[in-house]
């Protein structure tokens, strides 16, 4: 009798996992067949027709949208973006095009090297006032780029005008495919430090990094900087490569584990890599997430890189991009999250699933864990990568915010087209600079314009007197905050004129001016003489003593 009452005790946890299967499997049936049968009254009974392709499609994705951002649905007819996402590749004429508010028309703003745009001569600022015999004035920027977009080898005529001349051209413009930078400039700086910059893990686009390291080491490269700022992620084959160019073979770089079997994988290096000793400074922010942070993570957990600059996005979720769907669809699929050398896993964010969709959460630092790097250094998990060295950027000042990114007057554009037509050519990307002089006509250029901004210390001190009425202060203090009032009254040609904010402007008009006449790998070279995060990366490489400090052991 013990013996049955044992045999029975043991396969309860069994029948309890059959039941619990039976019962999802039972729920699941049921759910679909209430869906199938609500959709099809609808279509039936209601009284306008439905559009199938809308309404189901909708459907799935609500469905998708309470689960996290990453899993995402494409149907037939938007294949196409999904493997732009997957390559980085389309066919059109390769430029960031922008809609101009004083012109109202969209505008080139900025050609890619290499691409049809810039081999048909176009221009930051010319106004596109047709494709193929139909006007797009007043067109928005998103109908603009439909049009310029097509089968590659087909070829568009594009009539524009180019304001530093006031003649409109007509132009033949062969769409191709394009590839989007994303090995946007590297090259050897002074004390034989290396530089990379890599905005995306794209397809094939490893093989790139490693060609740009082996030609500046055969230069005399002694040290690298890897820019990974602002660099997304992508595909984790492409981030596995990378790490196999520094690390020695064998050595485990990834885990990643699901909730079913097949989604459970370990990835070690495969290949003898190019170098292991060279110091490395891997420079990081937050938008540098998924596959960015598997490369700066297993460096910094293998202890063959210093991680410096702002902690990291937190995306350690694992995404299969290419399950099949009836009909031609597509499925992105997040199917496990990933761990890093160390047994981490850097996800920031916990996803609780409710009827109105996700909701997100940072996961608290009193929740972390700690875990070691290969030679006993503390790092955590739950919140992204934490730089070894955290050095903050410099902050936009108001005016410079307002004037690039607010401001629907298009001074800047205008002030750029401007000094290009004063400027057939202008120096090299490593020594240009905006003199004070074209900085004064800037200056009077904003200010005959009567440009006007927000700003921050005018709206606290609203918010201070507001407060200070309702405690009742407002009268004694009066005096004073009448005085402040007028002390912080709008002075433009002052705001222009405070060092930091003169400083921050001539950095943002010398970078759009370089991207004319560089393009990205001119504006991103120039960028590097006033980049605080580079600057210290370089002051750590040429301190071998502090570089291996940074490096040692966490003491306990």
């Amino acid at each position: 009798m013990r013996k049955i009452i044992t045999i029975a005790l043991m396969l309860l946890p069994m029948l309890a996992v059959a039941q619990n299967s039976s019962d999802h499997n039972y729920r699941v049936a049921k759910n679909l067949d209430v869906f199938n049968a609500v959709y099809r009254n609808l279509d039936l009974l209601y009284v306008d027709s439905l559009n199938a392709d809308e309404v189901v499609g909708d459907a799935v994705n609500q469905m998708l949208r309470s689960l996290d951002p990453y899993t995402e649905y494409y149907p037939e007819d938007k294949v196409g973006e999904y493997k732009q996402m997957l390559t980085g590749k389309y066919a059109g004429i390769g430029s960031i095009i922008s809609y101009s508010f004083t012109r109202k028309n969209v505008v080139i703003n900025k050609p890619y090297e290499g691409m049809p745009a810039a081999e048909a001569g176009l221009r930051k600022g010319d106004i596109i006032l047709a494709i193929d015999g139909e006007s797009m004035e007043g067109k928005m920027t998103a109908y603009v780029s439909e049009r310029l977009r097509g089968d590659a080898g087909t070829t568009m005529a594009l009539k524009v005008k180019r304001p530093a001349t006031g003649k409109t051209l007509t132009l033949k413009v062969q769409r191709r495919a394009i590839q989007m930078p994303y090995l946007t400039y590297y090259g050897l700086q002074p004390d034989s430090i290396g530089y990379i910059s890599y905005n995306q893990f794209l397809e094939n686009s490893a093989k790139d990094v490693r060609r740009a390291f082996i030609e500046m080491r055969s230069k005399g490269m002694r040290s690298l900087v890897l820019d990974l700022r602002s660099n997304g992620g992508g595909s984790v084959q492409e981030a596995l490569q990378i790490l196999n160019m520094f690390v020695p073979k064998g050595k485990q770089l990834l885990e990643m584990r699901g909730k079913v079997k097949s989604s459970n994988k370990t990835f070690y290096t495969t290949m003898e890599p190019i170098d292991t000793v060279m110091p490395i400074v891997v420079l990081v922010n937050e938008e540098t997430a998924s596959a960015s942070e598997i490369t700066s993570g297993a460096l910094q957990d293998l202890d063959r890189a210093v991680v410096m600059g702002t902690r990291t996005y937190g995306k350690g979720l694992v995404q299969v991009p290419n399950v099949p769907l009836p009909y031609n669809g597509k499925l992105k699929l997040t199917t496990a999250k990933y761990y890093i050398p160390s047994g981490r896993c850097i996800q920031a964010r916990k996803y609780k699933h409710t009827n109105k969709g996700y909701a997100s959460e940072h996961v608290a630092d009193s929740l972390t864990h700690e875990f070691r790097t290969a030679a006993g250094r503390i790092v955590r998990d739950g919140g992204g990568i934490k730089p070894d060295i955290e050095v903050l950027p410099d902050s936009m000042p108001n005016i410079a915010y307002y004037l690039q990114f607010a401001d629907t007057t298009d001074l800047l554009l205008n002030y750029e087209i401007e000094y290009m037509a004063k400027h057939r050519t202008v120096a090299a990307p490593s020594e240009f600079e905006l003199s004070d002089k074209d900085y004064e006509e800037f200056c009077a250029y904003v200010i005959k314009s009567g440009f006007e901004y927000d700003q921050v210390s005018e709206k606290y001190l609203k918010d201070l007197e507001k407060l200070a009425r309702f405690e009742g202060y407002y009268e004694d203090a009066k005096p004073e905050f009448e005085a402040l009032k007028a002390k912080l009254k709008h002075d433009i040609a002052k705001d222009l004129a405070y060092p930091y904010n003169k400083e921050q402007l001539k950095q943002i008009i010398a970078n759009d001016i370089m991207s004319a006449y560089y393009f990205d790998r001119g504006a991103l070279e120039n960028s590097l003489r006033y980049d605080k995060q580079f600057a210290k990366a370089v002051e750590l490489l040429k301190n071998p003593e502090e570089y291996r400090k940074t490096l040692a052991p966490t003491k306990e």
